[in-house]
Protein backbone atom coordinates (compact mmCIF):
# COMPACT_ATOMS: atom_id res chain seq x y z
CA UNK A 1 0.00 0.00 0.00
CA UNK A 2 1.69 3.28 -1.01
CA UNK A 3 1.01 6.56 0.69
CA UNK A 4 -1.39 9.50 -1.34
CA UNK A 5 1.00 10.70 -3.83
CA UNK A 6 2.35 14.07 -2.27
CA UNK A 7 1.13 13.69 0.91
CA UNK A 8 3.05 13.55 4.15
CA UNK A 9 3.72 15.26 7.88
CA UNK A 10 6.17 18.53 5.84
CA UNK A 11 2.25 19.19 4.34
CA UNK A 12 -0.61 17.40 6.27
CA UNK A 13 0.54 19.88 9.35
CA UNK A 14 0.39 23.16 7.09
CA UNK A 15 -3.09 21.80 6.49
CA UNK A 16 -6.17 23.92 8.82
CA UNK A 17 -7.45 21.35 10.84
CA UNK A 18 -10.87 21.10 9.31
CA UNK A 19 -9.10 20.03 5.98
CA UNK A 20 -7.23 17.55 8.17
CA UNK A 21 -10.61 16.12 9.32
CA UNK A 22 -11.34 15.34 5.65
CA UNK A 23 -7.94 14.50 3.94
CA UNK A 24 -4.84 13.82 6.88
CA UNK A 25 -3.46 10.05 7.27
CA UNK A 26 -5.13 9.02 4.02
CA UNK A 27 -3.49 6.20 2.17
CA UNK A 28 -4.51 4.34 -0.80
CA UNK A 29 -3.62 0.92 -2.47
CA UNK A 30 -2.95 0.09 -5.65
CA UNK A 31 -6.14 0.57 -6.58
CA UNK A 32 -6.85 4.76 -6.36
CA UNK A 33 -9.56 4.64 -4.31
CA UNK A 34 -10.95 7.74 -3.00
CA UNK A 35 -12.65 6.78 0.30
CA UNK A 36 -10.57 5.11 2.69
CA UNK A 37 -10.33 1.07 2.28
CA UNK A 38 -11.39 -1.10 5.15
CA UNK A 39 -8.78 -3.76 5.55
CA UNK A 40 -11.20 -6.80 7.51
CA UNK A 41 -7.73 -9.23 8.21
CA UNK A 42 -6.73 -10.44 11.93
CA UNK A 43 -3.11 -10.89 10.34
CA UNK A 44 -1.04 -10.36 7.52
CA UNK A 45 1.68 -12.50 5.34
CA UNK A 46 5.05 -12.35 4.82
CA UNK A 47 7.05 -13.23 1.89
CA UNK A 48 9.95 -15.20 4.27
CA UNK A 49 10.21 -16.45 7.43
CA UNK A 50 13.66 -13.78 7.90
CA UNK A 51 10.73 -10.75 6.81
CA UNK A 52 8.30 -12.41 9.87
CA UNK A 53 11.27 -12.25 12.13
CA UNK A 54 12.49 -8.84 10.95
CA UNK A 55 8.78 -7.09 11.46
CA UNK A 56 8.58 -8.60 15.07
CA UNK A 57 12.24 -7.20 15.66
CA UNK A 58 11.26 -3.75 14.55
CA UNK A 59 13.68 -3.84 11.86
CA UNK A 60 11.38 -3.90 8.88
CA UNK A 61 8.57 -1.75 8.49
CA UNK A 62 5.11 -3.60 7.67
CA UNK A 63 2.17 -5.37 9.51
CA UNK A 64 2.08 -7.86 11.73
CA UNK A 65 -0.94 -8.54 13.14
CA UNK A 66 -4.10 -6.43 13.98
CA UNK A 67 -4.07 -6.17 17.56
CA UNK A 68 -1.07 -3.89 16.98
CA UNK A 69 -1.22 -2.47 13.82
CA UNK A 70 -4.03 -2.07 11.03
CA UNK A 71 -3.98 0.03 7.42
CA UNK A 72 -7.51 1.55 7.96
CA UNK A 73 -6.88 2.31 11.99
CA UNK A 74 -3.50 3.47 11.34
CA UNK A 75 -5.18 6.10 9.05
CA UNK A 76 -7.86 7.49 11.80
CA UNK A 77 -4.69 7.14 14.13
CA UNK A 78 -3.06 9.84 12.03
CA UNK A 79 -5.32 11.99 11.40
CA UNK A 80 -6.98 12.22 14.57
CA UNK A 81 -3.25 13.12 15.60
CA UNK A 82 -3.22 16.26 12.71
CA UNK A 83 -6.65 17.86 14.05
CA UNK A 84 -5.55 17.47 17.67
CA UNK A 85 -1.96 19.00 16.36
CA UNK A 86 -0.10 16.01 18.24
CA UNK A 87 2.91 14.11 17.24
CA UNK A 88 0.87 11.06 17.31
CA UNK A 89 -2.06 8.95 18.41
CA UNK A 90 -3.57 5.70 19.21
CA UNK A 91 -6.77 4.10 18.76
CA UNK A 92 -8.84 1.99 21.04
CA UNK A 93 -12.15 0.02 21.10
CA UNK A 94 -13.79 2.58 23.31
CA UNK A 95 -13.25 5.65 24.89
CA UNK A 96 -13.25 3.50 28.18
CA UNK A 97 -10.92 1.85 27.02
CA UNK A 98 -8.49 5.14 26.25
CA UNK A 99 -8.73 6.40 29.57
CA UNK A 100 -8.09 3.14 31.46
CA UNK A 101 -4.72 2.57 28.89
CA UNK A 102 -3.94 6.40 29.44
CA UNK A 103 -3.22 5.98 33.26
CA UNK A 104 -2.38 2.11 33.66
CA UNK A 105 0.24 2.29 31.08
CA UNK A 106 2.33 4.90 33.07
CA UNK A 107 1.46 3.91 37.05
CA UNK A 108 2.66 1.77 39.08
CA UNK A 109 2.60 0.46 42.67
CA UNK A 110 3.11 3.41 45.22
CA UNK A 111 2.14 6.35 42.49
CA UNK A 112 -0.42 8.90 43.38
CA UNK A 113 -2.29 11.02 41.13
CA UNK A 114 -4.47 13.79 41.68
CA UNK A 115 -8.54 14.29 39.79
CA UNK A 116 -10.85 16.42 39.53
CA UNK A 117 -13.93 15.46 41.35
CA UNK A 118 -16.35 16.34 38.56
CA UNK A 119 -15.84 13.34 36.03
CA UNK A 120 -18.15 10.79 33.77
CA UNK A 121 -19.19 7.80 36.37
CA UNK A 122 -17.00 5.32 35.01
CA UNK A 123 -14.00 7.98 35.01
CA UNK A 124 -14.72 8.32 38.66
CA UNK A 125 -14.80 4.71 39.04
CA UNK A 126 -11.41 4.48 37.88
CA UNK A 127 -9.85 6.79 39.91
CA UNK A 128 -12.06 5.99 43.46
CA UNK A 129 -12.15 1.79 42.88
CA UNK A 130 -9.81 0.76 40.15
CA UNK A 131 -6.56 2.25 40.94
CA UNK A 132 -6.71 1.80 44.26
CA UNK A 133 -6.56 -2.03 43.62
CA UNK A 134 -3.62 -2.02 41.89
CA UNK A 135 -1.68 0.25 44.93
CA UNK A 136 -1.99 3.60 43.01
CA UNK A 137 -2.85 6.29 45.73
CA UNK A 138 -5.86 8.80 44.26
CA UNK A 139 -7.10 12.45 45.23
CA UNK A 140 -9.86 14.00 44.00
CA UNK A 141 -10.34 17.76 44.12
CA UNK A 142 -12.22 20.75 42.85
CA UNK A 143 -11.08 20.92 39.56
CA UNK A 144 -12.24 24.73 39.19
CA UNK A 145 -10.00 25.63 42.36
CA UNK A 146 -6.03 25.47 40.79
CA UNK A 147 -4.84 26.12 44.40
CA UNK A 148 -6.30 22.47 45.12
CA UNK A 149 -4.59 20.48 42.06
CA UNK A 150 -1.03 22.27 43.63
CA UNK A 151 -1.78 21.65 47.68
CA UNK A 152 -2.21 18.07 46.34
CA UNK A 153 0.69 17.45 44.92
CA UNK A 154 2.64 14.51 46.86
CA UNK A 155 6.13 13.23 46.47
CA UNK A 156 5.24 10.21 44.84
CA UNK A 157 2.26 12.06 42.35
CA UNK A 158 2.99 10.70 38.86
CA UNK A 159 0.17 12.59 36.98
CA UNK A 160 -3.17 15.19 36.87
CA UNK A 161 -6.34 13.65 35.08
CA UNK A 162 -9.72 15.85 34.61
CA UNK A 163 -12.21 16.69 32.08
CA UNK A 164 -13.09 20.20 31.11
CA UNK A 165 -15.66 20.79 30.60
CA UNK A 166 -17.05 18.05 32.87
CA UNK A 167 -19.11 15.13 32.36
CA UNK A 168 -22.21 16.38 33.15
CA UNK A 169 -21.78 19.20 35.26
CA UNK A 170 -19.82 21.15 32.87
CA UNK A 171 -17.11 22.36 35.07
CA UNK A 172 -14.27 24.26 33.11
CA UNK A 173 -10.57 23.06 34.68
CA UNK A 174 -8.38 26.34 33.91
CA UNK A 175 -6.16 24.21 31.12
CA UNK A 176 -3.14 26.63 31.37
CA UNK A 177 -3.01 27.01 34.93
CA UNK A 178 -2.92 23.61 35.55
CA UNK A 179 -0.68 22.44 33.46
CA UNK A 180 1.85 24.89 34.18
CA UNK A 181 1.06 23.65 37.85
CA UNK A 182 1.40 20.26 36.87
CA UNK A 183 4.89 20.75 34.57
CA UNK A 184 6.74 22.84 37.26
CA UNK A 185 6.41 19.58 39.65
CA UNK A 186 7.41 17.69 36.78
CA UNK A 187 3.85 15.87 36.26
CA UNK A 188 2.28 14.49 33.58
CA UNK A 189 -1.43 16.19 32.59
CA UNK A 190 -4.14 14.10 31.40
CA UNK A 191 -6.92 15.43 30.00
CA UNK A 192 -10.63 14.24 28.46
CA UNK A 193 -11.62 16.55 25.66
CA UNK A 194 -14.70 14.64 24.33
CA UNK A 195 -16.79 17.31 25.17
CA UNK A 196 -14.94 20.12 23.59
CA UNK A 197 -13.34 18.08 20.70
CA UNK A 198 -10.41 19.64 18.52
CA UNK A 199 -13.03 21.25 16.68
CA UNK A 200 -13.47 23.77 19.68
CA UNK A 201 -10.43 23.47 21.77
CA UNK A 202 -7.32 21.59 21.73
CA UNK A 203 -5.31 21.15 25.32
CA UNK A 204 -1.74 20.62 23.91
CA UNK A 205 -1.95 24.54 23.12
CA UNK A 206 -2.55 25.16 26.64
CA UNK A 207 0.96 22.78 27.99
CA UNK A 208 -1.48 19.39 28.16
CA UNK A 209 0.79 16.41 27.62
CA UNK A 210 -1.87 13.51 26.87
CA UNK A 211 -5.39 13.91 25.50
CA UNK A 212 -7.98 11.11 25.40
CA UNK A 213 -10.96 10.38 23.93
CA UNK A 214 -14.49 8.91 23.23
CA UNK A 215 -14.51 8.83 19.43
CA UNK A 216 -17.75 7.38 19.98
CA UNK A 217 -19.08 10.71 20.91
CA UNK A 218 -18.80 13.94 18.26
CA UNK A 219 -15.74 12.23 16.06
CA UNK A 220 -18.51 9.61 15.07
CA UNK A 221 -21.33 11.70 15.54
CA UNK A 222 -24.22 9.74 14.50
CA UNK A 223 -24.30 6.71 17.15
CA UNK A 224 -23.14 4.14 15.56
CA UNK A 225 -19.67 2.63 16.92
CA UNK A 226 -17.93 2.28 19.64
CA UNK A 227 -13.83 3.89 19.54
CA UNK A 228 -11.55 5.69 22.10
CA UNK A 229 -8.41 7.51 21.45
CA UNK A 230 -4.99 8.74 22.76
CA UNK A 231 -3.11 11.47 21.81
CA UNK A 232 0.28 12.30 22.89
CA UNK A 233 4.05 12.87 21.60
CA UNK A 234 5.83 10.05 20.28
CA UNK A 235 8.21 9.10 23.00
CA UNK A 236 4.52 8.39 25.10
CA UNK A 237 2.82 6.64 22.21
CA UNK A 238 5.49 4.47 21.13
CA UNK A 239 6.91 3.48 24.36
CA UNK A 240 5.00 3.71 27.16
CA UNK A 241 1.17 2.71 25.81
CA UNK A 242 2.02 0.96 22.93
CA UNK A 243 3.34 -1.65 25.20
CA UNK A 244 0.07 -1.58 27.12
CA UNK A 245 -2.49 -1.71 24.40
CA UNK A 246 -0.46 -4.62 22.26
CA UNK A 247 -0.26 -6.45 25.40
CA UNK A 248 -3.77 -6.20 27.02
CA UNK A 249 -5.46 -5.99 23.27
CA UNK A 250 -8.33 -3.31 23.96
CA UNK A 251 -8.17 -3.00 19.84
CA UNK A 252 -10.29 -1.02 17.67
CA UNK A 253 -11.55 -2.40 15.06
CA UNK A 254 -11.32 -1.60 11.35
CA UNK A 255 -14.55 -1.19 10.55
CA UNK A 256 -15.34 1.08 13.73
CA UNK A 257 -11.98 3.18 12.36
CA UNK A 258 -13.43 3.59 9.12
CA UNK A 259 -16.58 4.71 10.05
CA UNK A 260 -14.81 7.16 12.69
CA UNK A 261 -12.94 8.52 9.56
CA UNK A 262 -16.14 9.39 7.96
CA UNK A 263 -17.05 11.26 10.84
CA UNK A 264 -14.69 13.15 11.17
CA UNK A 265 -14.82 14.79 7.74
CA UNK A 266 -18.21 16.67 9.03
CA UNK A 267 -16.91 16.92 12.60
CA UNK A 268 -16.08 20.48 12.07
CA UNK A 269 -19.15 21.75 10.63
CA UNK A 270 -21.44 19.23 13.19
CA UNK A 271 -19.58 20.34 16.46
CA UNK A 272 -20.21 24.28 15.61
CA UNK A 273 -23.69 23.86 14.31
CA UNK A 274 -24.23 21.66 17.32
CA UNK A 275 -22.85 24.46 19.66
CA UNK A 276 -24.67 27.19 17.55
CA UNK A 277 -28.19 25.00 18.54
CA UNK A 278 -27.25 24.35 21.78
CA UNK A 279 -26.56 28.25 22.71
CA UNK A 280 -30.24 29.11 21.36
CA UNK A 281 -31.84 26.16 23.67
CA UNK A 282 -29.51 26.76 26.32
CA UNK A 283 -30.61 30.38 26.57
CA UNK A 284 -34.41 28.93 26.59
CA UNK A 285 -34.13 26.79 29.25
CA UNK A 286 -32.17 29.34 31.07
CA UNK A 287 -35.29 30.99 31.66
CA UNK A 288 -37.43 28.64 32.14
CA UNK A 289 -35.85 26.21 34.61
CA UNK A 290 -34.49 26.70 38.34
CA UNK A 291 -30.98 26.61 36.63
CA UNK A 292 -29.28 26.35 33.16
CA UNK A 293 -25.76 25.34 33.18
CA UNK A 294 -23.79 25.94 29.53
CA UNK A 295 -20.41 27.07 29.01
CA UNK A 296 -21.44 30.06 26.28
CA UNK A 297 -23.96 31.67 29.00
CA UNK A 298 -22.93 34.45 30.59
CA UNK A 299 -24.49 32.74 33.83
CA UNK A 300 -21.93 30.03 33.58
CA UNK A 301 -20.03 30.51 36.59
CA UNK A 302 -16.90 29.75 34.43
CA UNK A 303 -18.03 31.44 31.17
CA UNK A 304 -14.89 34.12 30.55
CA UNK A 305 -12.81 31.23 31.04
CA UNK A 306 -14.94 28.76 28.91
CA UNK A 307 -14.65 31.52 26.24
CA UNK A 308 -11.07 31.77 26.64
CA UNK A 309 -10.75 27.82 26.29
CA UNK A 310 -13.32 27.13 23.50
CA UNK A 311 -13.55 30.82 21.74
CA UNK A 312 -15.51 29.14 18.49
CA UNK A 313 -18.35 28.10 20.76
CA UNK A 314 -19.73 26.26 23.97
CA UNK A 315 -19.72 22.35 22.97
CA UNK A 316 -22.78 20.53 22.12
CA UNK A 317 -24.03 19.64 25.72
CA UNK A 318 -26.34 21.59 28.07
CA UNK A 319 -27.18 20.68 31.91
CA UNK A 320 -30.33 21.65 33.44
CA UNK A 321 -31.57 21.34 37.08
CA UNK A 322 -34.75 20.80 38.54
CA UNK A 323 -36.67 21.19 41.92
CA UNK A 324 -39.05 18.40 41.90
CA UNK A 325 -35.96 15.86 42.35
CA UNK A 326 -35.95 12.73 40.25
CA UNK A 327 -39.43 12.27 39.74
CA UNK A 328 -39.54 15.67 38.07
CA UNK A 329 -36.86 14.76 36.25
CA UNK A 330 -38.64 11.50 34.97
CA UNK A 331 -41.41 13.65 34.26
CA UNK A 332 -39.84 15.57 32.12
CA UNK A 333 -37.64 12.88 30.15
CA UNK A 334 -41.08 11.23 29.71
CA UNK A 335 -42.95 13.85 28.51
CA UNK A 336 -40.45 14.87 25.36
CA UNK A 337 -41.65 13.47 22.20
CA UNK A 338 -38.72 14.66 19.95
CA UNK A 339 -35.59 14.58 22.62
CA UNK A 340 -34.85 10.87 22.79
CA UNK A 341 -33.87 9.22 26.18
CA UNK A 342 -30.84 8.06 26.29
CA UNK A 343 -27.36 7.98 28.29
CA UNK A 344 -25.11 8.43 25.03
CA UNK A 345 -24.11 11.87 23.73
CA UNK A 346 -22.77 13.37 20.64
CA UNK A 347 -25.42 12.37 18.31
CA UNK A 348 -26.57 14.08 15.47
CA UNK A 349 -30.15 13.30 17.39
CA UNK A 350 -30.81 14.95 21.09
CA UNK A 351 -30.15 13.04 23.66
CA UNK A 352 -31.46 13.34 27.19
CA UNK A 353 -30.89 11.67 30.31
CA UNK A 354 -30.91 11.15 34.08
CA UNK A 355 -27.79 11.14 35.20
CA UNK A 356 -27.98 9.85 38.55
CA UNK A 357 -30.06 7.18 37.54
CA UNK A 358 -27.82 6.39 34.35
CA UNK A 359 -24.62 7.40 33.74
CA UNK A 360 -23.68 8.24 37.38
CA UNK A 361 -25.42 5.72 39.57
CA UNK A 362 -23.20 3.44 40.17
CA UNK A 363 -21.48 6.35 42.72
CA UNK A 364 -22.36 6.78 45.93
CA UNK A 365 -25.38 8.78 46.34
CA UNK A 366 -22.70 11.12 48.94
CA UNK A 367 -20.27 11.28 45.91
CA UNK A 368 -22.94 12.12 43.68
CA UNK A 369 -23.58 15.16 45.67
CA UNK A 370 -19.98 16.10 46.11
CA UNK A 371 -19.91 16.24 42.24
CA UNK A 372 -23.02 18.42 41.70
CA UNK A 373 -24.90 15.72 40.32
CA UNK A 374 -28.24 15.86 41.68
CA UNK A 375 -31.43 13.46 41.42
CA UNK A 376 -33.42 17.03 39.81
CA UNK A 377 -30.34 17.07 36.99
CA UNK A 378 -30.79 16.13 33.18
CA UNK A 379 -27.89 16.10 30.73
CA UNK A 380 -29.20 17.47 27.07
CA UNK A 381 -27.22 16.68 24.35
CA UNK A 382 -27.91 18.88 21.05
CA UNK A 383 -28.51 17.21 17.55
CA UNK A 384 -29.07 18.58 14.60
CA UNK A 385 -32.76 19.15 14.47
CA UNK A 386 -33.56 22.71 13.97
CA UNK A 387 -33.25 24.46 17.37
CA UNK A 388 -36.71 25.79 17.43
CA UNK A 389 -38.13 22.33 17.37
CA UNK A 390 -36.17 21.27 20.47
CA UNK A 391 -37.21 24.58 22.30
CA UNK A 392 -41.28 24.00 21.32
CA UNK A 393 -40.60 19.76 22.51
CA UNK A 394 -39.20 21.33 25.79
CA UNK A 395 -41.41 23.98 26.31
CA UNK A 396 -44.55 21.44 25.62
CA UNK A 397 -42.47 18.95 28.51
CA UNK A 398 -41.79 21.62 30.79
CA UNK A 399 -45.55 22.67 31.38
CA UNK A 400 -46.51 18.98 31.53
CA UNK A 401 -44.37 18.79 34.80
CA UNK A 402 -45.26 22.27 35.96
CA UNK A 403 -42.83 24.66 34.29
Amino acid sequence: MKKLTGQDRSITTKWRPATQAVRGGTARSQWGETSEAIFLTSGYAYDCAGDAAARFAGEQKGMTYSRLQNPTVEMLEERIALIEGAPAARCMATGMAAMTAALLCQLSVGDHIVAAKAAFGSCRWLVDSLLPRFGIETTVVDGRDNDAWKAAIRPNTKLFFFETPANPTLDIVDLEAVCAIAKQAGLLTVVDNAFATPALQRPMEYGADIVAYSATKMMDGQGRVLAGAVCGSEDFINNTLLSFTRNTGPTLSAFNAWVVLKGLETMDMRVKRQSESALQVARFLDGRVPRAIYPALPSHPQHELAVKQMPDGGGTVVAIYLDGGRAQAHGLLDALELVDISNNLGDSRSLMTHPASTTHAGLTAEVRADMGVEEGMLRLSVGLEDPLDLIEDFDRALRAVGL
